[in-house]
């Protein structure tokens, strides 16, 4: 069975949804044919474009929904469905299986016709740039999408082996092909590294005019190579976002869900992987001083690539255009601010943010005083959540006590928690009230350097112990301490310097990713590669005589299979593909 040359929205179609003759040769019409992708650059570049649009961090989820950071008041939230028992290999909102596969066909067929394209018929030296420049997007794009393929649907399959899913390198013209079996989790994790690696020999470290072409790039005049690689090409995936890439993917394979055999060279591979970006961003010095900042006015404003420098912040590896609107804003902000508190931290959460002294609030060195909770705490915890008695666009928050729609359980758009979301939101430009809205430039973030050096804490303490440096002259502690540090807490860092074992150092490490990347699309995945307890019901506050009282607010209902996500169900019937464990 063959596909027809028909282009279909720039072959973004998933024909393994497919299932007749007919659709796969339709008659002739007067759609563009695949002939046009050689003649017409704009067209052929479409194909890439596209594939761009699909990468799952295109915007954020909110997933934090299915995990113990926080609840929705929306009853048909999908993360709240499938925190409370209806995640199925049916219902699945985290699946990326069926836009990732459109993608990495479109990327396929781009690398076969990428060096016949007609990209500037009056500069040959332009046009050999744009081949090597969308070349190495191309491979980069795909191990990208190859990656939260394996991320979301990668695990442990019903024969017990460590599966991952098929690898597809090719524009597959027959159907057939769809039914090649599962690759496993270790021969994805080489096919995502190869097509880093490949991305590597064509990309640039970093897009942007430059006075002196790059080394490696002197084939190209300084203008030529301006054009191609200069301001218009930044956003697009270069050579440091791939490095980025591989500490994820590393990072990914040495954790205890994927590592099932605990090799521990996989934690040094993480940890080198890590620590070269690093050590080319700076090291510990590197670290941007407002990078936990990264949402609000200045640092957006400073990111803004049509003025000033065009250049990112420190902070940023990668991220999307920036959004001038108030979607976040009218989703979450608290109802007398006109917004739907959609998204409501939980007290679980709350509680993971330490005392301005860095000591957790379960310690008794921290000074934690229970009639008043939010005293003294960790400044990020201002940041990052509306609690009792807080403003939000200079408007006091009741929530615990008062009668407005902001009290808890007031009302369907008022918090069920106790808590609202305040991070990402733009307070100082955004208001939803009606007749009056406004909005504001937003960042859409895919990487940032802060994840990069928290994974590198992450793996060095496992290969090398809280204190290891290795060749790179940081250890786990050092990171942690400047991350601390850089948050406003109390110096010299009293509870660092208390912990001296690697098991005390991982606990304090996954709680400062918790903290700096919550609300990011992150902890979903993390919890699940670290095996960590998904059944934690989700708490919030409420104030009864003039007492804080923790209350659950929903249970969380996984089975143990679910560390991994399930396969589409549609595929397994289609294809026989092996399901995960669990899912079947």
């Amino acid at each position: 069975m063959k596909y027809s040359k028909l282009l279909v929205g720039l072959f973004a179609i998933a024909p393994f949804f497919v299932a007749c003759d007919d659709q796969f040769n339709p008659e002739d019409d007067n759609h563009s044919t695949e002939e046009r992708l050689l003649t017409d650059p704009y067209y052929a570049e479409g194909l890439l474009t596209y594939a761009y649009t699909l990468v799952p961090t295109y915007s954020y989820k909110f997933d934090e929904v299915g995990t113990d950071d926080a609840v929705s008041n929306v009853s048909s939230n999908g993360y709240r469905k499938i925190a409370t028992g209806g995640w199925t290999a049916m219902n699945n909102p985290e699946s990326v299986w069926d836009n990732s596969y459109k993608a990495i066909m479109n990327i396929n067929k781009f690398l076969e016709i990428v060096d016949q394209v007609s990209w500037n018929s009056k500069d040959a030296v332009m046009a050999k740039a744009y081949v090597r420049r969308f070349t190495g997007e191309s491979y980069a794009l795909r191990a990208i999408l190859k990656y939260y393929l394996l991320r979301n649907h990668g695990g442990e399959g019903t024969s017990g082996n460590m599966l991952g899913t098929p690898i597809w390198d090719h524009f597959i013209t027959d159907i057939a092909e769809f039914s090649n079996p599962r690759n496993t989790f270790d021969e994805c994790v080489q096919s995502i590294n190869n097509d880093l690696d490949e991305s590597l020999k064509y990309l640039p470290e970093a897009y942007g005019d430059v006075t002196v072409v790059p080394d490696g790039f002197s084939e190209f005049p300084l203008t030529q190579y301006n054009k191609v690689y200069g301001d218009e090409a930044r956003q697009r995936l270069d050579a440091r976002t791939v490095k980025a890439y591989k500490v994820r993917i590393a990072l990914l394979a040495a954790s205890p869900a994927f590592n099932k055999s605990n090799d521990a060279a996989k934690w040094t591979t993480a940890a080198d992987a890590a620590g070269k970006i690093l050590s080319e961003n700076g090291g510990i010095a590197g670290l941007d001083p407002k990078g936990h900042l990264w949402f609000l006015k200045a640092q957006v404003e400073d990111s803004e690539l049509s003025s000033g420098d065009r250049k990112d912040t420190k902070e940023i590896i990668w991220r999307r255009t920036q959004q001038d609107n108030n979607t976040w804003e009218m989703n979450n902000y608290p109802p007398t601010q006109y917004g739907s508190g959609q998204i409501n931290p939980t007290q679980n959460f709350v509680d993971a943010f330490p005392m301005k002294n860095g000591y957790p609030i379960t310690d008794p060195a921290s000074g934690y005083d229970p009639k008043k909770p939010y005293n003294n705490r960790d400044p990020r915890l201002a940041t990052t959540v509306v609690y009792d008695k807080s403003k939000v666009r200079s408007a006091v928050i009741n929530i615990l006590t008062g009668t407005s729609d902001d009290a808890l359980n007031k009302v369907a758009k008022s918090t069920r928690t106790g808590y609202y979301l305040r991070k990402l939101m733009r307070e100082d430009a955004v208001n939803c009230q009606t007749g009056k809205t406004t909005t504001a430039k937003h960042l859409i973030i895919d990487s940032r350097f802060t994840e990069m050096y928290l994974a590198y804490a992450e793996a060095a303490n496992e290969a090398w112990g809280p204190d290891g440096a290795s060749t790179y002259g940081f250890s786990a502690r050092d990171v942690i301490g400047a991350i601390r540090k850089r948050a406003g807490l109390a110096q010299p860092d009293k509870y660092l310097e208390s912990i001296t074992s690697k098991d005390d150092m991982r606990t304090l490490i996954r709680n400062e990713r918790r903290l700096e990347l919550c609300f990011e699309s992150v902890r979903f995945w993390d919890l699940r590669r670290w095996k960590a307890d998904l059944t934690e019901p989700a708490m919030g506050i409420k104030l009864e005589n003039g007492v804080y009282k923790t209350f659950e607010v929903e249970k969380r209902e996984y089975d143990a299979h679910m560390i991994y996500g399930p396969i589409p169900f549609n595929d397994v019937l289609k294809f026989n593909y092996e399901q995960n464990k669990g899912w079947e």
